[in-house]
């Protein structure tokens, strides 16, 4: 028999506004599955599961009294734990944060909250959402849902892997070089890094060049637009708010000219992903879309992010931290504030300069192509108990990010990004493809997305963990 919490976000909107079932309902479903599965999985953390239940009573009252309710109102979620809530304590995955209780929710979980979405808790994060694999002194390490001796990835790994057993209907998370795509494309789910401003962001640092953003997850296209849908509006405390209309994303309805790049610029990438994403591009052949091997120039692009990234941790959240902070801080967040701290203005200013070559070279690109596709992470999830891969198909990593560069690369571009289901490797892991859309071309991203899930229908595959 299906549970309420295994059907998809929509389906479940639909059962909740036609009162075939009631919030109180949809949330104990979810309870029960976050009861059988979490203790292994590790993905749902902080949880006040009184305060859901006093939440989900008041949405079934509204609606039988016939008042009023948001469009996520009745659905279960839990919020990042980089997301400051008010309701929950926001730790960051630090000690340094133990306790801390945010005097205010920040955007996102405001705007969710305000949607009628029913938090359980916070989603588990990488200290300081540094890396790509969730683990934190705090709460410990996440899980794959596929495979409990893999990673999660990260530093949306919690959110990831609590859409993929189904503990939460939606769920928001955060990308700086692959957050909401890498742990998506591990956990079999969609998610997706907008262009700048579609998300309105909140918090300490440069509000007018940002690289880390707000965004959505979801198991399915429909699901992470469904979120989107609240997540979108313009807000006037964002600087760079450019807002979008997802009310109506249909699929494609005509052939899509495709350019396909199987290494991200030549980067290392592991023959299990590489034999995956090749039966992938035969499914997107099928569709009838011409497609072709190109990819815009990614020179400097490597350079230009790991300065940008250095310099935002230096002048962000944790700049004014003493020393003695910094030294209880994994050595990974250590590595970055003291690179960042030794930049120069010269050097921050030449990438940032950057920023527009990379900039023109996309609008050039993609004046001849719909869409880029490529693989979102260079290799499957790795053992749990490593902190990061040491080598890509033989091509060692310098640095703990290096081999993320296939997502990066893409940040600095400033391109919108959605993670899609794309298969499984010969081990049963699942493989995401990342469709990488032209300046601006969200809603095109959103749009084959949703063509090619109809065709494919990956993402329906189930971790063995709720089967």
């Amino acid at each position: 028999m299906t549970e309420l919490c295994d059907l998809p976000a929509t389906d479940q909107l639909a059962l909740l506004e036609s009162s075939e079932a009631s919030a109180s309902e949809m949330l104990e479903s979810h309870l029960a599955r976050i009861d059988a599965v979490n203790p292994a999985l590790n993905a749902v953390v902080s949880m006040d599961a009184e305060l859901a239940r006093s939440r989900a009573a008041e949405i079934d009252e509204s609606r039988s009294a016939g008042d009023p309710v948001g469009p996520l109102a009745g659905l279960v979620t839990a919020h990042k734990d980089l997301a400051e809530t008010v309701d929950f304590p926001t730790t960051y995955g630090s000690p340094l944060y133990l306790d801390y209780r945010p005097a205010a929710d920040n955007i996102v979980v405001a705007r969710m909250k305000a949607a009628g979405a029913v938090a359980v808790g916070k989603t588990n994060t990488p200290e300081f959402g540094a890396g790509s694999h969730t683990f934190n002194p705090v709460h410990g390490v996440t899980a794959n849902a596929y495979d409990q001796t893999k990673t999660a990835g990260g530093s949306s790994g919690g959110a990831a892997v609590a859409l993929a057993s189904h503990m939460v209907s939606i769920a928001d998370g955060s990308d700086l070089g692959g957050s909401l795509r890498n742990p998506a494309a591990w956990n079999n789910v969609v998610g997706f890094r907008a262009s700048l401003g579609r998300v309105a962001n909140s918090g300490v640092g440069n509000a007018w060049i940002r690289h880390g953003i707000a965004g959505a997850m979801g198991r399915t296209v429909d699901d992470l637009t469904l979120l989107l849908g609240v997540l979108t509006p313009f807000d006037v405390s964002d600087p760079m708010s450019r807002p979008m209309d997802v009310s109506v994303i249909d699929p494609v309805d005509k052939p899509l000219r495709i350019a396909w790049s199987a290494d991200i610029g030549g980067l290392p990438v592991e023959s299990d992903v590489r034999v995956a994403m090749e039966n992938f591009r035969g499914d997107v052949e099928g569709l009838g879309w011409e497609i072709e091997d190109s990819e815009p120039s990614f020179e400097g692009a490597d350079e230009c992010f790991a300065t940008l990234r250095s310099w935002s941790f230096a002048t962000g959240q944790l700049s004014e931290f003493p020393p003695e902070d910094v030294a209880k801080m994994k050595g990974t967040v250590q590595e970055e504030l003291a690179k960042g701290r030794e930049l120069s203005a010269v050097e921050v200013g030449m990438a940032m300069n950057h920023l527009k070559t990379l900039w023109d070279r996309a609008v050039a690109f993609f004046a001849g192509v719909d869409l880029l596709i490529g693989p979102v992470t260079q290799l499957s999830p790795f053992d749990i108990n490593e902190e990061y891969p040491g080598a890509v198909d033989g091509v060692p990593n310098e640095r703990y990010i290096d081999w993320m560069k296939s997502c990066c690369r893409i940040t600095v571009m400033g391109l919108p990004a959605l993670s899609l289901p794309a298969g499984f490797t010969e081990e049963g892991l699942p493989v995401g493809a990342q469709l990488i859309g032209g300046p601006w071309a969200d809603l095109d991203v959103l749009r084959a997305a949703k063509t090619i899930e109809s065709a494919t229908n990956y993402g329906s595959r189930r971790p063995s963990i709720i089967e």
